[in-house]
């Protein structure tokens, strides 16, 4: 696979966990895809296909991430509610 190939999916594995589990901060996404995501959220960021929606009522009130409308619009969805539902398998293993 080459490094465009891995980059990009890199960023559609991101992409998806944010999409999926909005809103969601680094340190959740890093749990989940098993790896560092400071290039990539700096990717997806300074591409507007996420933002900045708050922050976590936590220890360090760490950033929460979700999705932008420019998200929406590359993807032809209207909004959120649109992205196709998770397999149930998925969705138990991350409860």
């Amino acid at each position: 696979m080459s490094v465009c190939s891995q980059k990009l999916l890199a960023a559609m594995e991101t992409l998806s966990i944010i999409a999926f589990k909005q809103p969601i901060t680094k340190q959740e996404v890093e749990s989940i895809r098993g790896v560092k995501i400071d290039k990539v959220l700096s990717t997806l960021l300074e591409r507007q296909m996420i933002r900045e929606v708050g922050r976590k009522e936590t220890i360090g009130r760490p950033i929460l991430y979700g999705t932008t409308d420019e998200f929406l619009k590359c993807l032809g969805l209207e909004s959120l509610k649109d992205l196709p539902p998770l397999p149930e398998l998925i969705q138990e293993n991350q409860s």
